[in-house]
């Protein structure tokens, strides 16, 4: 079931109320952003959002291939050569973020605004403890599975390697701490059901304080 952390944040009701939605690698975060929608709440995908900016004739490509010569071409950012351009240095990544998340804020802000009128919307951002996004969001739902559940998950992606994944556990916030700053938890180590369940849990308890 859903586990409830925190009272619902402080809200101004002439707005929606926004919340974060978060988890690490293979967490299932992305099966609950659809079941999300599925429950008629609008999503916001940031990391959808770059795959646009950065697909064919995407608005960064030319940012990025001044910045990383060669890692573009007809088909948008070749993501393995940019992947391979930052992958372990800290400098190269800090210039790619300074060219994606200006852009992807512009995004999420038209996103807000054509969505002003819903009651509750989410940006769904992986890292959203690790950079800084929080105080963009009135709440924060973590999504959580036991740690062998995400290592068995993500290694069976293709591509990855247990270093790889070492790695990036390395850049993002521990799965314990970031429960600790949530809001609400939704667990996704059971069943799709037990999952979904907690999903409309949550929402029905959000709605119901929002029409007090």
């Amino acid at each position: 079931m859903t586990t409830h952390v925190k009272r619902l944040p402080p809200h101004h009701r002439h707005r929606p109320l926004v919340l974060g939605l978060t988890g690490s690698i293979g967490m299932g975060k992305s099966a609950v952003a659809k079941m999300l929608r599925a429950e008629g709440v609008p999503v916001f995908d940031a990391d959808a959002e770059v795959h646009v900016l950065q697909g064919p004739g995407g608005a960064l490509l030319p940012a990025i291939e001044a910045a990383f010569p060669g890692t573009t071409g007809p088909r948008g950012v070749d993501r393995a050569k940019l992947g391979a351009a930052v992958f372990g240095n800290a400098g190269a990544l800090k210039t790619l973020e300074h060219i994606v998340h200006p852009a992807v804020g512009r995004s999420r802000a038209a996103f807000v605004r054509a969505n002003r009128a819903r009651r509750i919307i989410v940006f769904d951002i992986p890292l959203l403890f690790e950079k800084g996004g929080t105080q963009n969001v009135d709440g924060i739902i973590v999504v959580s599975a036991s740690l062998w559940q995400q290592r068995k998950r993500v290694m069976a992606r293709a591509g990855m390697t247990a270093a790889r994944l070492r790695h990036i556990r390395h850049l993002q916030m521990a799965d314990h701490h970031k429960r600790c700053h949530a809001d609400w938890i939704i667990p996704t180590g059971g069943t799709k059901l037990a999952t979904r369940q907690a999903v409309r849990k949550l929402l029905g308890n959000l709605r119901s304080s929002l029409a007090r």
